[in-house]
């Protein structure tokens, strides 16, 4: 497993990728057992996260394989269903995935994705149309959503 750190409009991220997939986006520095090796699947993969963060970029194109329960997996595939520009409820997340009453377990496995804007749980609200939580802080959840232009669901 290699990682690397870059600085961005956002705050220091770390990505991190085994030989075939990007494994981790992490806001911060890498502080696993992996080595700190900008390989060429990160540095492509950052490619990717700072066209983004300028705005230039809507889709991802990188294998990713983030780690987690099943249900989890269920709630991360869902979630890069949600299109660029929009957002859904948790509540809408858990009806979604066949589960409508697991609204708190759709939170949880947000918080706990492993791989940050990758996998877009920046794109999930509060009921309310309030930020929630969010591993970035909801400061950085906003400045997501204004990057995707989606500030009119704030």
């Amino acid at each position: 497993m290699d990682c690397f750190c870059y600085q961005t409009i956002i705050g220091e991220m770390t990505i991190l990728a085994n030989k075939n997939s990007v494994t981790g986006v992490n806001f911060g520095r890498c502080f696993s057992d992996a080595q700190n090796v900008e390989s060429h699947l990160i540095r492509e993969a950052f490619a990717q996260l700072r066209e983004y963060l300028s705005g230039s970029k809507q889709t991802f194109d990188l294998d990713l394989a983030p780690d987690g329960s099943i249900f989890q997996m269920s709630v991360w595939n869902e979630l890069k269903k949600i299109p660029y520009g929009e957002t859904k409820t948790y509540g809408e997340i858990a009806v979604a995935i066949g589960n409508p009453k697991s609204c708190r377990a759709v939170g949880r496995a947000c918080g706990q994705n492993p791989i940050s804007i990758f996998i877009p749980c920046h794109r999930v609200i509060g009921s309310d149309g309030n930020l929630t939580g969010y591993a970035g802080g909801t400061d950085i959840k906003k400045k997501l959503l204004e990057i995707e232009r989606a500030d009119k669901f704030l």
